[in-house]
């Protein structure tokens, strides 16, 4: 029995297609039909039923699937242990993004990181806060960056790499632009231009308005600092954003500090508990990213 034997078995099994698995593994169909013949007779038994237009696990298939995986994982295993004894990093790590956040330090520690590790294969997806959270604690995603309102996520290991008031923008001429700070009762009359919910900002700002039984009018949301920007310079709503978020618009929009909301919005970094060994080497490279400005 070979572990090649075991891929093409679970890749069969889990796309139920010869065909489709012999794309996965990048082989002809008739290679892993043969090399899954021949782990059947080692077997004594047919792991698929054949008769139909899928593929089908037989009750033999099914006892062996979960066991099959676990062999490969463990081979995985030995390979991952080996490399980080000799510094050689291998395999993938899935990296989430809030959505509409270009953060360019998170781009240069990727970019360290995979000059460092070359043989470690990237992928980035973006997604609101809450469901990046859910992909940490699941296993979906290695490592993300996200927006919070509490520093770290239960369960979860957190590097806060921005943290930061809320502002109120407003485009010039507006009647609350000759204020330096207001409130969050000085909004009551205009609408809200914010973030969707699930997002670090909103959950901020939400917090604030319960604590003092306020509830805003969110007449649109967007889920990028620059569309919520360009909504309020044309006088849909006042732009609920981060300092910094403001500060990329001084030129359209004057930004007013939210004097009763002290609590910042975060920006951080989370994973699980001790991470994975790519996760833990990509570490230094994101400490040294945020580190040298902000994003």
């Amino acid at each position: 029995m070979e572990l090649r034997q075991l891929e093409y078995f679970v890749a069969v099994a889990e796309e139920r297609s010869f065909t489709r698995a012999a794309e996965r593994v990048h082989i002809s169909q008739s290679g892993v039909s043969a090399q899954i013949r021949q782990l059947e007779r080692e077997l004594g038994a047919e792991l698929f039923d054949r008769s139909a237009r899928v593929a089908t696990l037989t009750v033999a298939g099914k006892a062996a699937l979960e066991h099959a995986r676990a062999a490969l994982a463990a081979a995985g295993a030995v390979g991952q242990a080996v490399g980080e004894v000799t510094d050689l990093i291998r395999g993938t790590l899935t990296v989430g993004m809030v959505l509409g956040c270009t953060v360019t330090p998170l781009f240069d520690a990727l970019a360290a990181f995979h000059r460092a590790h070359p043989g470690v294969e990237l992928s980035l997806l973006e997604d609101n806060s809450d469901k990046l959270v859910e992909g940490v604690r699941g296993g979906a995603l290695d490592l993300a960056l996200i927006g919070t309102a509490n520093a770290v996520p239960e369960g979860l290991e957190a590097l806060t790499v921005v943290s930061e008031r809320l502002v109120a923008a407003v485009p010039p001429g507006h009647r609350l632009a000759a204020r330096p700070r207001i409130a969050l009762d000085d909004l009551a009359d205009h609408s809200i231009v914010c973030m969707p919910r699930g997002t670090g900002l909103r959950a901020v700002f939400d917090e604030a308005c319960a604590a003092r039984g306020l509830r805003p009018r969110i007449a649109l949301q967007a889920g990028a600092a620059d569309a919520i920007a360009d909504l309020a310079v044309r006088g849909l709503g006042v732009a609920i954003l981060s300092e910094s978020m403001a500060e990329r618009h001084r030129d359209r929009l004057t930004a007013l500090l939210l004097d009763d909301v002290p609590a910042p919005a975060l920006l951080a970094l989370v994973w699980r508990e001790g991470g994975g060994p790519a996760v833990r080497a990509l570490l230094p490279h994101a400490r040294r990213a945020f580190s040298a400005g902000p994003p």
